[in-house]
């Protein structure tokens, strides 16, 4: 049964399984799986085959049970296949290794007749794995449905002051040890395949957040929680230590299964449920309650103390990690659904009337409240919403105001038509259909309103619209927003990378998806990469842009792959009020925009302590606006999109 009930998550971080660790020949799997359920286990990582078998001429494979003792909807559902551990394919030994073949492809054979949905590989015995990866890399090219999980012990060493002194003197008894190289390497050897996972094997001692925290980019579809990493409270019952907690409260926050290996250390023969609730009257005959139960009690209050999902983040769930191209606003007319949904904003809006109140105020003194009437023009007025803020905010500051709302898609301008009648603005608001580009206004405008802001601030042409729009302002009039600038960090996205990789071509590899990230690892903070300010009457004025940046991982972070770039972007409205998506200064429960993602085409490994130096450049043609970026260090990249030949955005 689920851990607990946890508003908006349906994920498959709410089920727990259990290793059996002693081989249940003859009839004992069934046994063993019913004792596991009816203790709240939801399935079993159990040995496929007997651990003493070596294949042998004519001999038959001594699997753990008769694929009838369960029916398929058990074997699928309530059981993981762990395969032999003493397998070592890189073995020195000929026979050994001839023989971990053999065996491994029998085993994954037998588990797809079972239609398991996973299997768990033993981890690599050597930091050479290159057999075994290719041993696996062909199973995988097999497979349809069958997911493959490696097992990876959680480790990494972590030097002092005078460990680095000693490796600087080659002294190779200091050599760190770090886990994730192993899955790397493993990884890399077999090419990325979206069907290979990571089964964490989470021992006593854990590595630094950083170093995590480059986990929660990896497709880890498990965390094997050994007993032994349990403490004992004080009432006797085991616990784990602060950074287990925090590790496991992020896995439960990425889909990620718990499963609880090992013997009981805690000599408790009976465990009430409602202990952990602080329920000390509650008691329970549980006589044959299963010796792990008191661990997955501790792992399922973990799991229920956890804050439900934010309203904002249930609305986004389906979003998560899911590549959408980004808007092409000059090109394409908007349909009613994404008006609808960017409307439902109300967070924006609430910024840009705070906006538009602090110019009304300041173009407009108190003394000339009852004769002054400010000129507003909304430019991209799409079905009215900035209309509606700009009159509210003239009420609520007592302001006399004159809209012009300019919308080049006559659909929307239906709808401007149909608002501006409903509301009786037909005196205050009027409607021109138009490319803002192309419109000469009848008068200046005091205030240019307009939101054409994209997830990166600039990427759908809002300088080259509003430069275009500028004509329209009085030489001391405002623009709002009045300046926006863009972010990247580099990032571990292995699903985007798998997503991206399925198409088979470059071209998705050089175009900048808009998606809401979630199984990522950010690596570095955020840096700012280009920065536009409006009005800009500057006749030298020129939307091209070229930077470099640099970017330093946390000492304790240890090597990564950077499979691309994270984009934000902050906006400043009007002096104080700004509204954007860069992590550390994000506009709270706003939903108009997700990050933007810039792949690299072949993702690029960083050693520890190694610099991240990437250029971007923005460029600009007579009928398009495209990015390019590429890294220079720790190694050269191709540049990406070269001429906008994948990827532009059309003016």
């Amino acid at each position: 049964m689920p851990l607990g009930q946890r508003a908006g998550d349906k994920s498959d971080s709410r089920y727990c399984g259990v290793e059996v660790l002693d081989f249940p020949a003859g009839d004992g799997l069934p046994a063993v799986l019913t004792h596991s359920l009816s203790s709240a286990f939801d399935f079993l990582l159990a040995p496929l085959v007997d651990p003493d078998y070596r294949p042998t001429p004519g001999a038959v494979l001594p699997v753990a049970a008769s694929d009838l003792v369960l029916s398929p909807s058990q074997w699928s559902s309530h059981i993981v296949g762990k395969v032999s551990e003493w397998i070592d394919l890189d073995s020195e030994d000929e026979q050994l290794r001839l023989n971990s073949e053999l065996t491994l492809k029998q085993e994954i054979a037998w588990a797809t007749h079972l239609s398991l949905q996973a299997c768990v590989l033993p981890p690599p015995k050597r930091s050479t794995c290159a057999n075994y990866a290719r041993v696996v890399n062909n199973i995988l090219q097999g497979l349809t449905n069958m997911q493959l999980w490696l097992r990876i012990p959680l480790e990494k060493s972590e030097s002092m002051d005078e460990d680095h002194d000693k490796v600087n003197n080659n002294n190779p008894t200091s050599e760190t040890v770090d886990s994730w190289e192993s899955w790397n390497s493993f990884r890399l050897l077999c090419e990325h395949s979206s069907q290979l996972y990571v089964a964490l094997d989470i021992l006593s001692s854990l590595p630094s957040m950083n170093s995590l925290g480059r986990w929660f980019g990896e497709p880890v579809r498990a965390a094997i929680v050994q007993t032994d990493a349990y403490l004992t409270n004080a009432r006797g019952y085991p616990c784990l230590p602060k950074r287990h907690q925090t590790l496991l409260t992020g896995f439960f926050n990425h889909s990620v299964q718990v499963i609880i290996s090992g013997r009981s250390n805690h000599n408790l023969s009976q465990v009430s449920e409602g202990v952990l609730s602080g329920d000390e009257n509650h008691t329970e005959d549980t006589p044959t309650r299963h010796a792990l139960g008191p661990y997955l009690d501790y792992i399922a209050y973990l799991y229920q103390r956890m804050d439900p999902l934010p309203e904002q983040e249930r609305f986004e769930i389906n979003y998560r990690d899911f590549l959408q191209s980004p808007l092409q606003p000059l090109m394409d007319n908007l349909e009613a659904q994404t008006y609808e949904t960017f409307e439902k904003d109300t967070v924006k809006y609430t910024q840009y009337q705070r906006a538009i109140a602090k110019a009304l105020v300041d173009k407009v003194s108190d003394d000339e409240v009852s004769t002054a009437r400010m000129v507003l023009m909304v430019v991209g007025a799409g079905r009215g919403p900035l209309v509606r803020a700009s009159l509210q905010a003239a009420k609520e500051t007592g302001r006399k105001l004159k809209v012009y709302a300019v919308e080049k898609n006559p659909n929307a301008v239906i709808t401007l038509h149909s608002l501006i009648k409903l509301e009786g603005w037909e005196s205050m608001v009027t409607i021109i259909s138009s490319d803002m580009r192309c419109w000469d206004a009848p008068e200046k405008a005091d205030i240019l309103v307009s939101e054409l802001l994209g997830s990166f601030g600039d990427n759908e042409l809002s300088p080259e619209c509003l430069d275009g729009a500028q004509r329209f302002l009085k030489p001391d009039g405002i623009s709002i927003p009045s300046s926006y600038t863009s972010f990247i960090q580099p990032v571990t996205a292995s699903k985007l990378h798998n997503d991206i990789k399925a198409h088979k071509d470059i071209a998705h590899f050089e175009t900048a998806y808009v998606v809401k990230l979630h199984r990522v690892a950010r690596l570095a903070p955020p840096q700012e990469v280009f920065s536009f300010t409006h009005p800009n009457f500057s006749p030298k004025a020129t939307n091209q842009r070229y930077t470099k940046l640099q970017f330093e991982l946390p000492q304790d972070t240890g090597s990564c792959l950077v499979h691309g770039f994270a984009g934000y972007f902050d906006a400043v409205l009007y002096k104080d009020v700004h509204l954007g998506i860069e992590p550390n200064t994000c506009t709270p429960n706003m939903f108009s925009w997700f990050p933007i993602f810039f792949p690299l085409r072949k993702p690029i490994y960083v050693p520890s302590e190694s610099p991240i130096e990437v250029h971007f450049w923005r460029c600009c043609g007579s009928t398009k606006v495209w990015y390019e970026w590429a890294l220079v260090a720790p190694s050269p990249s191709p540049i990406h999109n070269s001429n906008g030949r994948s990827y532009w955005v059309g003016l």
